[in-house]
């Protein structure tokens, strides 16, 4: 297989027809039968990897060029899951705006040559594969949980806790879920999963899902002033499942398949087996 391949596998995987911007070839190649992956990927592992006898480098989190430059754009596609929620159209997208921004600011100034100059000269075939996973995630977990509390119109977010802990992924974790805003005998309401879309779209959007009749927001993490403002609305709750076996999950579907095509793939750097 070639980097190509593999790239495509995760894309399907996904159903997704075009590569979005914050996932790429870095650093093409050919004849790759050995596949080091993890969440956070840089030149400590692209050394690693190169002592160890691998053929390519994944990285989950963007790390590189376009990847990183042109990361703000990829968040564009909470607006749809925000209209999917019954958020409309012109509201999801002034609400993400501000975050967006304010990323697209960070990402402008980065040192996105870092990692993949080190690539480039070690020859190592590298990749960049983000919000692939992380709609696997989204998808695997939003249709566990509606499938576990279709008839529970009183579910609680004890239960919400006890039915992710009960789950491969993240039982016996080190990271657990967890309730950060409401408690464990409040009312969930009606429950959305938010794990893909780039990164945590911020106040506004939060806003947005609990106007629209969302009760509680599953996700991998909050900002503290996305939790402090949430609290201060009363309006709904948060679950965290957490971000390593979260991002495990899509991750592992991919792993999975290029198994299957006969590759070698080590899991490292946050994902969890």
């Amino acid at each position: 297989m070639n980097t190509n391949d593999l790239l495509q596998t995760a894309l399907d995987l996904a159903k997704l027809k075009e590569k979005p911007h914050d996932t790429d070839i870095i650093v093409a190649g050919e004849n790759i039968k050995k596949v080091l992956i993890g969440i956070d990927m840089e030149t400590p592992e692209l050394l690693l990897a190169q002592q160890l006898g691998y053929d390519c480098v994944v990285s989950h989190h963007p790390k590189a060029d376009s990847c990183v430059i042109d990361f703000a754009k990829v968040m564009d596609a909470q607006i749809e899951r925000m209209v999917k929620a019954g958020v409309p159209i012109n509201k999801a997208q002034k609400a993400l705006k501000k975050k967006q921004t304010s990323v697209d600011l960070g990402s402008h100034a980065s040192n996105y040559d870092r990692v993949s100059s080190a690539a480039r000269l070690m020859g190592m075939p590298y990749l960049n594969i983000h919000i692939p996973a992380d709609f696997i995630t989204e998808r695997i977990v939003q249709k566990k949980l509606n499938k576990a509390f279709k008839k529970r119109p009183k579910t609680k977010l004890q239960d919400i806790i006890d039915e992710l802990n009960s789950w491969k992924y993240y039982k016996g974790k080190t990271a657990k879920p967890v309730i950060r805003v409401g408690s464990p005998s409040d009312y969930a309401g009606r429950i959305e999963v938010l794990m893909a879309g780039g990164t945590n779209g911020g106040v506004d959007v939060y806003k947005s899902y609990f106007e629209a009749g969302v009760g509680t927001i599953i996700a991998m993490y909050v900002p503290e002033d996305v939790k402090k403002a949430v609290v201060e609305q009363n309006i709904g709750n948060i679950i965290i499942a957490p971000h390593m076996p979260s991002d495990s999950i899509g991750l592992l579907e991919i792993v999975k398949a290029w198994r299957e095509q006969g590759i070698e793939v080590s899991c490292m750097s946050g994902i969890v087996e």
